[in-house]
């Protein structure tokens, strides 16, 4: 009987003593810093919210690399006996990062609020060069090329301002920052252009004076053609009595140089017939003398020079006809009014009447202003 009490009580003591330990280790064991890393996930999710990846990369990925750092020394200190474990440095890792996340997540609100306005700027911006570009290019001979491009730009600039509705700054700023590449890059080619082919104004001026210095003189009708702003006007004495729109050869900027180039000529020229009924397709027609003199020698030399094949025509049948008011260029090379304008000119033009046919009649700046 002694024997079993006295286990008993050797049982009851080391119970005892399990519990008094695993009090002891509950009690005063090391604490994991759980909260200061739930804090500091959150301010890593917050920061990945605001973008700052790409706002704010360096803080972020520094953010990034201390929060790993916190939990590769907590796991760390997990595999130590429970009274030998310490905390401090996941703690201290886990407060670094918070304090960079934050910091990333600022600079992310910051740079957000100042790419949005960047971006509001910029479609502001482009679309004044479209309506530029639409103003003075829709109906310019530009090459395919360039045209792509400007269709291009406009299809990335209007994706852009779709996702700068829905706040997607940073995909709205790459669609806005390629469509500004195409489109500056498409308009500065077009006007360069533009501006070269106007260096031929003086001539032009002098043609256009001509013209209405001829009718003044004559006391009669001289027709004068500005291809730019698309006018036909008749002049009688010197003094315009008629404008009418016009629309010409799809390939119209500069001389025609050889049959099919969809060209309009350019010169001073005279009607050399008047056809009408069965005797034209397009209701009226007034037929000029291209070629002239002028341009038979300019095609020569440019065969001669190899610019043109030896197999070129230099073409011909260059009429100031009906079928127009379709909107667009799609002659030829002729010149077309509507039906009812070209009865007016058909009435009172003759055969012999001058034809001026000139880029334009004012200079570069005076013809945009229009």
């Amino acid at each position: 009987m002694r024997k079993y009490w006295m286990g008993l009580l050797v049982m009851i003591v080391f119970i005892a003593i399990i519990a008094v330990i695993t009090v002891f280790l509950i009690r005063f064991k090391p604490q994991p810093p759980t909260g200061e890393m739930e804090y500091a996930r959150e301010k890593l999710s917050n920061a990945g919210a605001m973008g700052a990846d790409t706002y704010s990369r360096k803080i972020y990925s520094q953010a990034t690399a201390f929060y790993d750092s916190a939990m590769t020394n907590w796991q760390r200190e997990n595999r130590k006996f429970i009274l030998f474990r310490d905390y401090e440095k996941v703690a201290v890792f886990a407060e670094m990062s918070a304090r960079k996340a934050s910091e990333a997540a600022e600079i992310s609100r910051s740079s957000s609020i100042n790419l949005e306005i960047k971006v509001k700027e910029k479609i502001d911006t482009l679309n004044k060069l479209v309506l530029s570009i639409n103003k003075l290019f829709s109906s310019y001979p530009l090459t395919p090329e360039i045209r792509n491009r400007i269709s291009r730009g406009k299809l990335l600039l209007r994706e852009g301002e779709h996702q700068y509705q829905k706040g997607q700054f940073l995909q709205a700023n790459k669609h806005i920052t390629d469509s500004e590449y195409l489109l500056t890059e498409s308009y500065e080619n077009a006007r360069s252009d533009l501006e070269n082919y106007f260096k031929r104004y003086p001539s032009w001026k002098k043609m256009t004076e001509m013209a209405i210095t001829v009718s003044r003189r004559n006391k009669d009708y001289s027709i004068l053609i500005d291809k730019f702003s698309r006018k036909c006007l008749i002049y009688l004495g010197g003094v315009k009595k008629y404008e009418f729109d016009t629309e010409l050869g799809n390939n119209w900027v500069g001389d025609k140089r050889h049959r099919g180039d969809n060209a309009t000529p350019e010169g001073i020229y005279s009607v050399t017939g008047k056809f009408s009924g069965g005797k034209t397709k397009y209701y009226k027609a007034l037929l000029i003398d291209y070629p002239n003199e002028k341009d038979k020698e300019r095609f020569r030399t440019e065969v001669a020079k190899g610019s043109l094949p030896a197999s070129a025509r230099i073409g011909e049948l260059i009429e100031i006809h009906g079928g127009g008011g379709r909107g667009i260029d799609w002659t030829e090379g002729c010149i077309a009014l509507t039906d009812s304008e070209m009865d007016t000119v058909y009435k009172i033009i003759k055969v012999g009447t001058p034809v001026t046919i000139v880029g334009s009649t004012v200079d570069l700046d005076h013809a945009l202003e229009r």
